[in-house]
C-alpha cells in the first residue's frame, strides 16, 4: 500500500497544547515496524502550490495564511500559533492528499493513503480547530481539474462534523459529502452535508455500525463516485478526550473494514486520510490510527474478508 508521509508533518507546539502532533511520526514508525508498509511503499509529498490551495480557499485567507498576517482570533480559531513550520507542514498534507488519491487511482489495488489530512473543519474563508487548510476539497478540486474524476464520495467519520467539507461543497453536484459525528459535539453550527448522520452520545459499536452498513453503501450504489475520500478518525473510540462516542477497538476494525470492503469491492479508488484522534496519549492515538492500514493489508492479502468480520 502506497502512502504519504513527511517527517515535517511534526512541528513543535507550545507546551501543553492538546493537538497530539506526534501522532504522524509514532504512526509511520509503526507502520515500517509492523511491515504493514516498507520504505518503498512511503511517498514523500512536496509542498502544495498556492495556485492548487486558491481553488478552494478564498484569495485574502490564503493571502493572510501565506503573509503570517492573521490576527489573533484567526490564530485561536485555527486553534495553532502561525509559524512557517506550521504552514509548510500544512501545504505538505495537502499535497500529501493530492499524491495519495492520485496513487489510489492509479494503483491496481485501488487504496492508498496519507499519513495526515482530512482537515474537514477548515473554512474556504477561515481555519477552525486545529485545521489550516481543507486537503480534501483542495484535492477533489486539483483532481477535477486535472482530468482524473468527476464526482466523488467525501465519507467523513470522524467524531467532529465535516463543517468545512459541507460548505466546501454545498454548490457541487458532483460531490457527496456524507458525515457520522456526535449531534451535541464541536462545531456548535453544523451546516448541511448532502447526508449528515447525527449520533447521540455514548453510541456504541452496534447502533453505529448499523447506521453505517445501512446508509453507505445505500450511498455508494445511488452516487455511483469515481473516487472516495475516508476520513478515518478514531476519536469514535471510547476514552477519546473529545469523543464522547463509545467505540471500542474492534469496533474501529469493524468500521474499517465495512467502509474497505463496500468501496473497494465494488472497485471504487479509496483515499485514506487520518482525521481526528485524542486518545489519552500520542501512543494511543498512533495504534488507534494504524488500525484502518492494518485492515487495508488484510483486504489486500486476501482480497476480501471472512464472512461477518
Amino acid at each position: 500500500m502506497r502512502v504519504s508521509f513527511h517527517r515535517e508533518y511534526v512541528i513543535p507546539l507550545p507546551e501543553g497544547h492538546a493537538f497530539p502532533m506526534q501522532k504522524y511520526a509514532l504512526l509511520h514508525a509503526m507502520l515500517v515496524a509492523e511491515r504493514v508498509i516498507t520504505n518503498a511503499d512511503v511517498h514523500e509529498p512536496a509542498e502544495a502550490e498556492w495556485e492548487s490551495i486558491a481553488l478552494a480557499h478564498d484569495p485574502e485567507y490564503v493571502a493572510k495564511l501565506r503573509d503570517g498576517t492573521l490576527s489573533i482570533a484567526e490564530e485561536r480559531r485555527i486553534g495553532f500559533p502561525w509559524s512557517a513550520a506550521l504552514l509548510r507542514r500544512a501545504r505538505l498534507a495537502v499535497q500529501g492528499t493530492i499524491d495519495a488519491a492520485v496513487m489510489a487511482i492509479e494503483s491496481p489495488h485501488r487504496i492508498a493513503g496519507n499519513l495526515a489530512g482530512g482537515t474537514h473543519h477548515a473554512l474556504p474563508d477561515a481555519g477552525e480547530g486545529y485545521c489550516a487548510l481543507n486537503d480534501v476539497s483542495i484535492a477533489v478540486r486539483w483532481l477535477r481539474r486535472e482530468g482524473f474524476i468527476g464526482r466523488a464520495l467525501v465519507c467523513d467519520l470522524d467524531v467532529h462534523h465535516g463543517n468545512g467539507n459541507a460548505v466546501a461543497f454545498a454548490a457541487d453536484d458532483g460531490t457527496f459529502t456524507f458525515s457520522m459525528h456526535g449531534a451535541r459535539n464541536f462545531p456548535l453550527r453544523k451546516p448541511p452535508s448532502s447526508l449528515d448522520i447525527p449520533l447521540e452520545d455514548g453510541t456504541n459499536d452496534d447502533r453505529y455500525l448499523e447506521l453505517l452498513s445501512t446508509h453507505l453503501p445505500r450511498t455508494l450504489d445511488d452516487f455511483r463516485p469515481e473516487l472516495v475520500f475516508f476520513l478515518a478518525g478514531v476519536d469514535v473510540v471510547a476514552g477519546d478526550r473529545f469523543g464522547r462516542l463509545a467505540l471500542t477497538e474492534a469496533g474501529l476494525a469493524r468500521r474499517e473494514r465495512l467502509v474497505i470492503k463496500e468501496v473497494a469491492g465494488r472497485g471504487i479508488p479509496l483515499c485514506i486520510v487520518l482525521a481526528g484522534g485524542y486518545a489519552p496519549t500520542p501512543v494511543r492515538t498512533a495504534e488507534l490510527h494504524a488500525v484502518v492500514f492494518r485492515e487495508v493489508e488484510r483486504w489486500l492479502g486476501s482480497g476480501r474478508f471472512a464472512r461477518g468480520g
